[in-house]
């Protein structure tokens, strides 16, 4: 097996004195994980930092081995988050969502365009909204995305301003209002795909995705959720 593909470094481990074990996601085979041989070394000490984009030949001899990897760097973004606390805590969570999350050896289709923009776009005053929308469209991308096309107390499609946390479906204004301390706030923002919402609409949509990505994928797959994720919002 043998394939060139692009994408971003999510995980490095140290393997011998000289070499690692790097996870990448990927645009065309989604997450993938294979040995660099000699990547501990001055002279590649810039290539392999964790959110940077590489370019990167893959090949085993069977498909049952490791892939070993060769990696040129394509672009340095991981100095983008350096000294930038906020970023750097966004950036542990995505790699870590994505480390847990995505399966080994598949497209991952729209998500990759979520994912690249997060890191195309972090000079951007709205960058933490890019990540945002990574997370919502990772619900989808699961299989276990939000139902917001109608009330699902009562099936009306307008004034829906809540989600329900027991069924992840919209709740209409009128039919939410005795429980709205119970519910989360309706994500108006992506459904406009407005990529200038404001702070609070934000913060409401990753206390929400936070929820049911614990709740319908990590807690039903006896997986820990990870720490990154949830201590992000208080770091926010």
């Amino acid at each position: 097996m043998q394939f060139i593909d692009e994408g971003y470094i999510i995980k490095t481990q140290k393997h011998g004195e000289r070499s690692l074990i790097l996870t990448v996601v990927t645009r065309e085979h989604g997450r993938i994980t294979g040995y660099a041989r000699g990547a501990v070394s001055k002279k590649s000490l810039g290539v392999y930092q964790i959110g940077n984009q590489i370019r990167v030949e893959a090949y085993a001899r069977v498909e049952e081995n490791m892939l070993s990897l060769r990696c040129e760097l394509m672009v340095p973004v991981a100095v983008n988050f350096l000294n930038n606390p906020q970023k750097l805590a966004c950036l542990s969570s995505l790699c870590a969502l994505s480390n847990e999350c995505l399966p080994m050896m598949q497209p991952l289709e729209r998500l990759y365009y979520y994912l690249e923009s997060f890191f195309n776009l972090i000079l951007e005053n709205n960058w933490i909204t890019h990540y945002s929308y990574f997370e919502y469209y990772l619900l989808e991308f699961l299989g276990i995305g939000l139902d917001l096309s109608e009330c699902s107390a009562t099936g009306v499609c307008e004034n829906l301003e809540y989600v329900s946390p027991k069924t992840a479906k919209a709740v209409s204004e009128a039919a939410g209002e005795p429980y709205k301390d119970r519910l989360f706030k309706f994500p108006h923002y992506i459904l406009r795909n407005d990529y200038y919402p404001q702070g609070s609409e934000v913060k409401n949509l990753l206390e929400m995705t936070g929820f049911f990505l614990n709740k319908n994928f990590f807690q039903t797959h006896n997986l820990k959720f990870p720490q990154s994720r949830a201590n992000l919002l208080g770091n926010l």
